[in-house]
């Protein structure tokens, strides 16, 4: 089973549960034109919305497509980067993810190309623009998607794939990690100085808040792995990513936001010292009643429930 296959079977097989049914037999079915990096999620309605990759993995484009009828057929592909061949695919990390928020309407955030996208915020270290965050969502209308736009502004070095999160009233939230203004020229240096960065919508991604540090602590994030942020139906916001605290402590860190995103917990969840960046991820689901996120740690996959019910993370 490939990558793409397995995204679409997963996504499939999730659709009963979003319903409030059972589910049904999984299939496996691929991702239309021969897509890149797929990322799929259904929603209450039962619709599975999907968007992948295709063209030059420095200078490509993002498309979006659902199904109505778990995968058995899907709606003609709508582009979602509004200037054509800005976004990337280097790697398997740093592709675009999505996520479904009030009445279904999508969501999708992606790393930038620094060679295509409008320059990214000026690394102060170089003297170069970076690569931006965008974003961009569904239109009222469901037709088409909105002109693309920057959210990060007051942190550079955009590396890692970044991460989008709504849930069920009007919260929208996205997440990379990056450097701060201050940290730049200090006396730390590297992925010590990155921290993962959050901008908020309370109104279905109409407006954002500017970015911020979403939590103070000082672990330092590593560099080119990937982050996963996501809204349960409580409206509690949820984040891993991995840190890099000293450049050798490699660890999986929970965030976890009990009032809609705007502050949030830190909890460290699994060690893993090694003197490299892994190049992993991570990701987050739920069923409506509990919320799980798994990650990888020397080459096993690990998964929790978070809250704080038993056996859960305890936030």
């Amino acid at each position: 089973m490939t990558r793409r296959q397995a995204m679409l079977a997963w996504s499939a097989a999730t659709i009963g549960s979003a319903r409030g049914g059972s589910r049904g037999p999984v299939r496996m079915v691929s991702v239309p034109e021969g897509g890149l990096q797929p990322q799929a999620a259904a929603d209450e309605r039962g619709v599975l919305h999907l968007i992948y990759f295709a063209g030059d993995a420095r200078h490509g484009d993002v498309f979006y497509t659902r199904s109505e009828n778990g995968g058995a057929a899907f709606s003609s592909p709508l582009r979602i980067n509004s200037q054509t061949g800005s976004a990337i695919a280097i790697g398997t990390i740093r592709g675009a993810q999505l996520a479904a928020g009030r009445s279904g309407r999508v969501h999708v955030a992606w790393n930038g190309s620094a060679e295509a996208a409008p320059p990214g915020p000026v690394n102060p270290d170089s003297g170069k623009p970076g690569a931006p965050m965008l974003y961009s969502r569904l239109n009222d209308a469901g037709t088409a998607f909105e002109p693309q736009r920057n959210l990060m502004i007051h942190s550079f070095g955009l590396d890692g794939g970044g991460s989008v999160a709504a849930d069920s009233e009007s919260g929208v939230h996205v997440a990379w990690h990056g450097i701060g203004a201050a940290e730049a020229g200090g006396k730390a240096a590297g992925e010590a100085r990155r921290a993962v960065w959050l901008a908020h919508s309370e109104d279905d991604g109409r407006r954002f808040s500017a970015g911020h540090k979403a939590w103070p602590a000082p672990t330092g994030a590593c560099g080119c792995c990937g982050m996963k942020a996501f809204a349960d139906r409580q409206g509690n916001v949820w984040a891993l990513y991995r840190s890099a605290t000293e450049s050798v402590h490699r660890d999986i860190y929970l965030l976890g936001s009990h009032d809609r995103g705007r502050t949030f917990q830190g909890k460290l969840l699994g060690r893993w010292d090694i003197n490299a960046c892994p190049m992993s991820s991570m990701d987050i689901s739920s069923n409506g009643r509990e919320t799980v996120g798994a990650w990888e740690n020397r080459g096993q996959v690990y998964w929790t429930r978070f809250g704080r019910g038993p056996g859960a993370a305890g936030m």
